[in-house]
């Protein structure tokens, strides 16, 4: 940029000096064309989404600069606005799309024919010239944007599949751990919680000579069920699913600048007691809902809501914005999705509304079972 910013204002400078025979006879009316020249260029970036923008900003910098350096003093004497319509014309090629750079083109091309900086013949062959290059400047463009846009893809889908191998082999260690957890809990703890029963049974029908050695031993059942305790404690602390992993999820798209998220939490959602297939049904279902807003959503940005009404049932919605006249379809991944939900007992809606595309699931609470695990650790 500033490459080219050099040789515009150098060649503006020399312009106007040659025009007017020294830089004292240049007047306020050209000094403020060429500071609307550069105004036009430096609003350029501001309107890349924009076509018609873009193409009005390089079409009127193209009439500024043939207002200005048109009328010469003698064929011959002013080359420099070739120079930058050849700057023009190539910001047309690279930044507008086909019938924008066929507008832009042709109204550069009669700036030029106005301003006749060297001849009207000259500038007759230069333009077929240009048009010439133009058109297979524009085809190679063009050739290279596709290529770009494949190379982006591949990319997009490489971190993908990294990301997925990544996440896999975590879920399969840390569904391992939950696994060794849960066999610890239902074998181990029950035989430990059934040993110190039975201490107790016996330590009552003791003699008075049996209770002190009946009391280490119930000592030593009890440390053993607390450390017990203590060891499916830390398993579960990293356990695939709940928040924390949804969080770290979304930090991790984020920082990746994949997608923007909203994300609340309402209804004290973190306190939700969910097991270990309903919090990996969650995760799943929130990673697939993201996955496929950054696939098909036209804006790359969705709103992720944990709410638990009533303590009752936990309910999660990933939502984002969508077209007008979007209509959708259940793939495979919205199907695999409904079957975990389904599967762990809950509900999944999918549905448009209001431009937004909603993926709303409901699980039920399984208190009485956490109950239950909580009641088995009483000694």
């Amino acid at each position: 940029m500033w490459i080219w910013l050099t040789i515009l204002g150098v060649t503006w400078g020399i312009g106007l000096i040659s025009m007017n025979h020294g830089l004292a006879m240049i007047s306020h009316s050209q000094w403020f064309g060429a500071a609307l020249f550069f105004a036009l260029i430096f609003t350029i970036p501001l309107f890349t989404s924009s076509l018609i923008m873009t193409t009005i900003v390089l079409t009127s910098a193209g009439l500024v600069t043939a207002v200005l350096f048109q009328g010469g003093q003698g064929v011959g004497s002013n080359p420099y606005s070739l120079i930058i319509f050849t700057y023009l014309m190539g910001e047309v090629i690279f930044r507008l799309k086909r019938w924008y750079a066929v507008i832009a083109g042709t109204t550069l091309a009669v700036s030029l024919l106005i301003s006749s900086p060297i001849s009207v013949t000259f500038s007759v062959i230069y333009i077929v010239f240009y048009a010439i290059v133009g058109v297979l400047a524009y085809f190679y463009i063009q050739r290279w944007r596709a290529f770009d846009a494949r190379y982006e893809a591949l990319l997009h889908e490489y971190r993908q599949l990294k990301r997925k191998s990544a996440n896999d082999e975590q879920l399969a260690r840390q569904e391992e751990r939950a696994q060794i957890g849960r066999e610890i809990h239902d074998r181990v703890g029950h035989k430990l919680t059934n040993l110190l029963m039975q201490l107790e049974v016996a330590r009552m029908e003791a003699g008075t000579e049996a209770v002190e050695r009946l009391d280490m031993l119930k000592g030593l059942a009890k440390e053993s069920l607390d450390e017990t305790r203590s060891a499916v404690k830390v398993m579960k602390q990293d356990e695939v699913g709940g928040l924390p992993a949804i969080m770290r999820l979304i930090r991790k798209l984020e920082a990746e600048n994949l997608i923007k998220v909203y994300f609340s939490v309402k209804n004290r959602a973190f306190t939700a007691e969910l097991d270990v297939d309903q919090t990996v049904t969650v995760y799943r279902a929130v990673q697939e809902a993201l996955t496929n807003v950054m696939r098909h959503s036209p804006e790359r940005e969705a709103s992720v809501i944990f709410e638990s009404p009533g303590e009752s049932v936990f309910r999660f919605e990933i939502s984002n914005p969508i077209d007008a006249d979007y209509q959708y379809r259940e793939g495979y991944g919205l199907q695999s999705m409904r079957e975990r939900v389904e599967k762990v007992g809950g509900q999944l809606e999918v549905s448009g509304y209001q431009k937004r595309f909603i993926v709303r699931g409901t699980l039920p609470i399984l208190k009485t079972r956490s109950a239950v695990n909580d009641t088995d650790f009483t000694g």
